[in-house]
C-alpha cells in the first residue's frame, strides 16, 4: 500500500495532508515510473518540433550566440536519436557513480559490517538525535561528491528501520539534507569554486577587474547549514513522520543485539584496516604536495581525490568488508565476495531501467535547447518587471526554482543566468555575491521534488525496497513539505541577512558601487 492509502492518512488528517495524498496519487497514476520518462521524452520531441517551426530563438547572454530550438522530429534529429541511444545511457552521469559505489558497499553489507555498525550506533546513540544527525550529515556530504546519494540515503533508511521507525522517514530526512540543502555547507567545496568562476566572468562584463572567490558565500552558507538542519529536522518529526505512521511493510527490522565474540573480532580487524586506509588518504591529501592533490596547483578542489571519490568508496567498501568478513568468518571463500557483488546488481535492476529512460529524456531535452530558451526568456521576463530590493531577491529565487524543475545542473543554469542577472544586479547596486547566494537557494530547494534531478530515479528505487508500490508521486509528496519549508525559511534568512548588512563571505559585501567611467 502507498502512503496515501494508509488509514492514518484519511480525510481527518487535514487539508495539507489531503493535498499531499492527492499529489502522491496523481504522481503514482502511471503504473511504472519509467513510463513517465517515456511520456516526457515524447512530449519533448513534439515541443521541439513546434518551437522549431515557430522559429523561436534567443541570444545566449554569455557567448552572444543565437540559440534556436532543435527539431528532433526532423531527419537530422532522428539520426541524432539513433546514434545517441546507447551513449545517452552509458554517459548518464549518475549511472557509473551509483553502480561502482554499490559494488563496493555490497561487500561491506554482505559481510555483516554495516549491520554491526548500525547496531553499535543505535545502541550507543540517543534515538532523539538520530534525525538531526542524519539531516546534518546529508548537508555535510557535499564535500564528498555524490556519496550522500549512494551511501547516506539508503543507510538512513536502514537506521530508522533498525530503531523501529518507518524507513522512508530516514530516507526523506537524508534526501532533504543531501539534495534540498545542496548549497549549504561548513566547508568550501567544488560547487563553490565552479559557481564562483561563472559569477566572476559575468561580473567582469561590468567590472573587468572584479574578483569572486570560492569563499564568496561562505559565511552565509555555513550559517545556512544549521538552518537547513533545523528546518529538515522539524519537517521530519512534525510532518513527514506523522504522515507515514508506523511501518507495516515487507522489510524486516534489524535485531538490536550486542555484538557476538566473532563480530567483535571482525570489528577489531576492520578498525586496523580502516586506520590504514584513512592514513593512506591523509598521506595523499594533507601535505601541500600530496599525491592525491592537483599535481599543478596543489589544490584539493579539483584534485584526483575528489574526482575519484567514488573509487575510494568502492575500495573502502571492499577492503573494510573483506576485513570484517575474514575477521568474523562470514566470508569463507572468494566466491562469497563475488556473489555479494552479483546480488547487489540484481537489486539495481529497477534503477537501471529507470536510468535508461531518464537518460534518454535528459539527453533529448538538452539537444532541443529548450532549457536555455526557457532560462533566457524567464530572465527577460524578470528584468521587465523592474523590481528592486527584497522583492527582486525573492523574485529571483522563485525564477531559479522554476528553472530547476527543468534544468537539473546547477552550473548549467548558472552559466545561462549569471551573464544576465549578475550585471543587471550590479547596475542596481547589488553585489555579484548576493546574486549568487539568492540563486543557490532557488537551485537547492527544488531538487528534492523534481523527477528531472538525475538521482531521483535512484531515490525511487531505494524507496521501493521498503514500499514496493512507491513511485515518483510517493517521493514528491513526501519531500514537498521540505521544499516549502526550505524555500520560506531560507529566503527569509537571506532577507534578514540582507537587512542586517552582514557580509556573505570574506570580502564579499551585499552591495556594489558602480565605478565612474574614466
Amino acid at each position: 500500500m502507498t502512503i496515501a492509502e494508509n488509514p492514518l492518512n484519511a480525510e481527518n488528517q487535514g487539508i495539507f495532508y489531503r493535498w499531499l495524498n492527492r499529489i502522491e496519487r496523481i504522481g503514482n497514476a502511471i503504473p511504472n515510473p519509467a513510463l513517465l520518462f517515456i511520456v516526457l521524452a515524447f512530449v519533448v520531441l513534439l515541443l521541439s518540433a513546434v518551437v522549431s517551426w515557430a522559429d523561436l530563438s534567443v541570444k545566449h547572454p554569455g557567448t552572444g550566440e543565437t540559440i534556436r530550438a532543435v527539431n528532433l522530429l526532423s531527419v537530422e534529429g532522428l539520426h541524432k536519436i539513433l546514434g545517441g541511444l546507447v551513449t545517452n545511457f552509458t554517459g548518464f552521469a549518475p549511472l557509473g557513480v551509483v553502480l561502482v559505489a554499490i559494488l563496493g558497499i555490497s561487500v561491506a553489507e554482505a559481510s555483516g559490517l554495516i549491520s554491526a555498525l548500525m547496531r553499535l550506533l543505535v545502541l550507543s546513540a540517543p534515538k532523539k538525535l538520530l534525525t538531526v544527525v542524519i539531516v546534518f550529515a546529508g548537508v555535510l556530504s557535499h564535500m564528498a561528491s555524490d556519496v550522500g546519494y549512494v551511501l547516506l540515503i539508503p543507510l538512513a533508511a536502514m537506521l530508522f528501520l533498525a530503531v523501529g521507525r518507518h524507513p522512508l522517514v530516514g530516507l526523506a530526512a537524508a534526501f532533504a539534507g543531501v539534495s534540498g540543502g545542496f548549497s549549504a555547507n561548513l566547508l568550501i567545496g567544488p560547487t563553490d569554486a565552479l559557481l564562483a568562476g561563472l559569477t566572476q566572468e559575468a561580473a567582469r562584463i561590468i567590472d573587468p577587474a572584479y574578483l569572486v572567490t570560492p569563499a564568496a558565500n561562505y559565511y552565509f552558507m555555513a550559517a545556512s547549514a544549521f538552518l537547513v538542519t533545523a528546518l529538515g529536522t522539524w519537517v521530519t518529526e512534525a510532518i513527514v513522520a506523522p504522515r507515514l505512521g508506523d511501518y507495516k511493510g515487507v522489510a524486516k527490522q534489524e535485531t538490536l543485539e550486542k555484538l557476538s565474540p566473532a563480530e567483535k573480532r571482525g570489528m577489531w580487524v576492520t578498525s586496523i584496516v580502516a586506520l590504514l586506509f584513512v592514513g593512506f588518504i591523509l598521506w595523499g591529501t594533507v601535505p601541500s604536495d600530496g599525491f592525491l592533490r592537483d599535481p599543478k596547483t596543489g589544490s584539493l578542489l579539483k584534485s584526483p581525490f575528489l574526482s575519484g571519490i567514488v573509487a575510494f568508496i568502492f575500495a573502502g567498501g571492499v577492503l573494510l568488508g573483506l576485513a570484517y568478513g575474514i575477521g568474523s568468518r562470514t566470508f569463507k571463500k572468494a566466491d562469497d565476495v563475488i556473489n555479494a557483488m552479483e546480488n547487489s546488481m540484481k537489486t539495481m535492476s529497477v534503477y537501471l531501467v529507470l536510468a535508461f529512460f531518464a537518460a534518454q529524456f535528459v539527453a533529448f531535452f538538452n539537444w532541443t535547447n529548450l532549457g536555455i530558451i526557457l532560462a533566457v526568456e524567464g530572465a527577460e521576463l524578470l528584468r521587465g518587471m523592474q523590481l528592486s530590493g527584497v522583492t527582486l531577491i525573492i523574485a529571483f529565487v522563485v525564477l531559479s526554482i522554476v528553472l530547476d524543475l527543468f534544468i537539473g545542473s546547477a552550473s548549467a543554469k548558472w552559466a545561462v543566468m549569471a551573464p544576465v542577472f549578475v550585471p543587471m544586479m550590479m547596475l542596481l547596486g547589488y553585489s555579484p555575491e548576493l546574486t549568487q547566494a539568492a540563486y543557490r537557494i532557488g537551485d537547492s530547494v527544488c531538487n528534492i521534488i523534481t523527477p528531472l534531478m538525475s538521482y531521483f530515479p535512484l531515490i525511487v528505487a531505494f524507496a521501493q525496497k521498503y514500499e514496493p508500490k512507491a513511485g515518483i508521486g510517493t517521493i514528491m509528496a513526501m519531500m514537498m513539505p521540505y521544499s516549502i519549508a526550505f524555500f520560506i525559511g531560507w529566503t527569509l534568512f537571506l532577507i534578514v541577512w540582507f537587512y542586517l548588512g552582514l557580509p556573505l563571505g570574506p570580502g564579499a559585501e551585499l552591495f556594489y558601487e558602480t565605478k565612474p567611467a574614466t
